[in-house]
């Protein structure tokens, strides 16, 4: 970018057409008026034009340059470079997931809940900027399977290994809940999110979901809570020793007032998903909810451009002053 810091300065560059007119119309006049009486003309027609008579006017023009280019040099030109400054308030994000073996329940086609959960969780992490994203699972127990990071290609492998088996059967949210709190409550992050997502009733751990809620509570932590499984019954696979690979059918059981009373403690909210599409629903919706902040703040940074201007104008002058005292030298 190029602007002038004093644009209103540019208007003396109508001085310029001015001084041109009275140069051409002085010379005129002392063309036209003898300054030295001859007797004889033809001494005078003998002396043949030389360059530098032709040259006689540069001065003139030197003067004309030197004016115009310290009347830019005063307008001070500058340069400018435009420059942004991105603040970014992110969001501290824990994805805790239930492994317990309710969770290979096939009612959200065309796998079960668990590997549904994955594929839609892997791409809600994606989706994600500037936030930090941690995992907790829990069964019985509940322990941290990735830490809160900005490296979203760690959170994403940590996330295809979870799988059921790697903790003792169970269902232990409030387990689940305190783990969460626990990574999240020194956080400095505007905005303390934890999205839960479970298929059964607490039965397991030494916390009350209740209890761990009200901790979260206490620091500020949002709880989202999302029940998985369709309503009724969903069809579970068993594998027989004697017959193979068979599907029973077992109830779902979600409890799903105390899933909304931990979100309501929290200020967060309760979502139950049915299959895998509302489970997607349920996650963007979420993150419309949890934004993160981004402020971006433009300035332009300008750089003085004057003096070489004013050098060159300075330079033209005394130029002018040399040749006028030398080559150019008038008889008085």
């Amino acid at each position: 970018m190029f602007r002038f810091a004093n644009p209103y300065l540019l208007l003396l560059l109508l001085l310029i057409p001015a001084m041109i007119y009275w140069y051409v119309r002085n010379h005129r006049q002392k063309n036209s008026s003898a300054t030295l009486r001859y007797s004889n003309l033809g001494i005078v027609k003998s002396v043949k034009s030389t360059p530098m008579k032709q040259l006689r006017h540069s001065l003139f023009v030197f003067r004309l340059i030197a004016v115009a280019l310290m009347i830019l040099a005063f307008a001070r030109p500058q340069s400018g470079q435009k420059e942004s400054k991105v603040q970014t308030e992110g969001v501290d994000i824990i994805l805790a997931m239930d492994i317990s073996s309710s969770m290979l329940a096939e009612d959200f086609k065309p796998k079960n809940r668990l590997e549904a959960a994955k594929v839609v969780a892997a791409d809600f992490i994606r989706g994600r900027k500037n936030d930090r994203i941690g995992l907790v699972v829990f069964a019985a127990q509940s322990f941290t399977q990735c830490p809160l990071t900005l490296d979203y290609g760690i959170v994403l492998r940590f996330l295809e290994e979870v799988k059921t088996g790697m903790i003792d059967d169970g269902t232990a949210i409030g387990m689940a809940i305190g783990n969460c709190v626990n990574r999240l409550k020194d956080s400095k992050a505007k905005s303390k999110v934890v999205i839960l997502l479970t298929d059964g009733r607490n039965n397991r751990g030494e916390l009350d979901p209740i209890t761990a809620a009200r901790v979260a509570e206490a620091f500020h932590i949002r709880i989202y809570t999302i029940g998985a499984g369709k309503r009724g019954e969903a069809l579970y696979p068993i594998d027989d020793p004697i017959f193979g690979k068979r599907y029973q059918r077992i109830p779902v059981q979600i409890d799903e007032d105390l899933l909304m009373q931990v979100a309501d403690i929290t200020g967060g909210q309760y979502f139950r998903a049915t299959d895998k599409t509302s489970l997607e629903q349920i996650y963007a919706e979420i993150g419309e909810m949890e934004k993160t902040k981004i402020e971006v703040k433009e300035y332009t940074r300008y750089s003085e451009l004057f003096l070489p201007y004013l050098l060159a104008a300075l330079l033209l002058l005394l130029l002018e002053i040399v040749l006028a005292n030398t080559k150019f030298r008038k008889i008085p």
